[in-house]
């Protein structure tokens, strides 16, 4: 369904022009901006093989796009986020004045089952971690390139604040407050948030901002704290690639994302008896009902929580 070029396609103009509003007027990634790019690309090329202007479909006609994906076997939350993408479009549209339908605004999502978040396991954590640590695996002191130094470092920031992949790519050098152990980070939609940082994600960024990062900087400035072999700010696309190799190196499911280390972040503080409220404010999560997934992944907390509140447990 996107094999057809977006200049080509009558909408496309307005599709970059909303791209360029949810970058600029949102802060939203460019993660985030390609995604939504390649959904309504999508549908832009299924209303022109439709024979059908992309501002003057039905809802009914909407709900047989969203039918034909679901025939093509796209896994629902896929098709939700397809609806998703046109309601955004489709509201920015009706505000510049490019249409005053909007048939996406009533049209249902499919339900989905919730399907629990991946974590990672207290021991794969620790042989993740240790790929490009200072001790390996058996805490053998090992030989660390400026890279490899970066590289643990950025693992343990991920782990350590449960930071997304987008936060860990915009972070900036004086975000990071070694002295008070916390570190700014702006999520989605620039919201700002301050999260405590640990002492092993502490010790291992210092000693990368110390011993690593002007190596990797090559006489160049910067104003990110990570950056790439050559000096420039590390992309979100080179900090999956790092995490693809690092699972690698560790014998660990290569399926993985680096989202499994915010995952396991928000379960590990739940199992030490961290209350939602915080977790949710460490997280920038908007609402408390995305971070109650948390609870469903930690059953043993659950148990503790009944045994000590319940008067008959």
């Amino acid at each position: 369904m996107t094999g057809e070029e977006l200049p080509e396609l009558p909408g496309a103009g307005e599709v970059e022009r909303f791209c360029t509003a949810l970058a600029v007027e949102q802060g939203a990634s460019a993660h985030t901006v390609r995604a939504y790019r390649e959904d309504l690309r999508a549908y832009l090329a299924w209303a022109r093989r439709s024979g059908l202007s992309p501002w003057e479909v039905s809802y009914r006609q909407l709900r047989r796009y969203l039918a034909e994906l679901d025939q093509a076997r796209y896994a629902r939350t896929t098709i939700k986020r397809h609806l998703s993408s046109l309601r955004s479009f489709f509201r920015w549209a009706n505000r510049a004045g490019v249409t005053a339908s909007d048939p996406a605004g009533v049209v249902q999502a499919p339900k989905a089952a919730r399907r629990l978040p991946k974590t990672i396991a207290r021991d794969d954590m620790a042989a993740l971690l240790a790929v490009y640590g200072e001790v390996d695996a058996d805490g053998a002191p090992r030989e660390q390139t400026a890279a490899e130094m970066r590289d643990a470092a950025l693992l343990e920031f991920l782990f350590s604040c449960g930071a997304r992949v987008s936060e860990a790519a915009g972070l900036r050098l004086d975000w990071v407050d070694f002295p008070a152990g916390e570190v700014k980070v702006f999520g989605k939609r620039s919201k700002e948030r301050i999260v405590p940082l640990s002492r092993k994600g502490a010790r291992a960024m210092e000693r990368y901002l110390n011993e690593a990062r002007s190596d990797l900087l090559q006489g160049q400035a910067s104003e990110f704290f990570f950056v790439s072999n050559r000096g420039r700010p590390l992309s979100a696309d080179g900090i999956r690639k790092m995490f693809k190799r690092a699972l690698r190196a560790a014998g660990l499911d290569e399926s993985l994302s680096p989202h499994a280390m915010r995952h396991s972040f928000a379960t590990e503080l739940l199992d030490g008896d961290a209350d939602l409220r915080s977790v949710q404010d460490m997280l920038g999560h908007a609402s408390l009902s995305t971070t109650q997934i948390y609870t469903h992944v930690s059953p043993d907390r659950l148990k503790r929580v009944h045994g000590l509140a319940h008067p008959r447990a």
